[in-house]
């Protein structure tokens, strides 16, 4: 994939999810944190499957694959955390919840770098330290 191709999507999924939280805080407001869990990604399955569709792309052959098992993994810890995510910004503000929710991208990093073995370069450690620090000063 040529680069911009994926820094395109990127920014796209950048812009449509900053929208996501402080909607979820104003709906938290009168419905229970699962109850929007629930509604939102019900719509989020309702487009994939549109999307599916709509690009003739198989879903049954890559049920049974390897890659399929860790899929069913993170199913589950997208579940756990997104269930976690609601509920803290049911019950707090956004500026604060988003910051923390966003040392996600600390942890998945170094998970890349221990577990995947990609390799981490001094620019890397210093993304990741200035990641670490803005999200402590929005947050505090």
């Amino acid at each position: 994939m040529v680069r911009s191709d994926y820094v395109f999507w990127a920014l796209v999924a950048c812009v449509s999810y900053s929208f996501v939280p402080p909607l979820v805080r104003v709906t938290t407001r009168d419905v229970p944190s699962t109850v929007a869990a629930l509604i939102s990604n019900v719509i989020l399955v309702g487009i994939l499957l549109l999307v599916l569709v709509l690009t003739g792309e198989p879903i049954t052959p890559h049920l049974q694959t390897e890659g399929a098992t860790y899929l069913y993994i993170a199913g589950i810890f997208l579940g756990i955390g997104i269930l976690a995510y609601y509920r803290a910004l049911e019950l707090g503000p956004v500026s604060i919840v988003v910051p923390l929710f966003a040392m996600f991208l600390v942890g998945g990093s170094v998970i890349g770098v221990v577990a995947l073995e990609e390799s981490l370069t001094g620019r890397n450690v210093h993304g990741i330290v200035f990641a670490v620090a803005a999200i402590y000063l929005l947050s505090v």
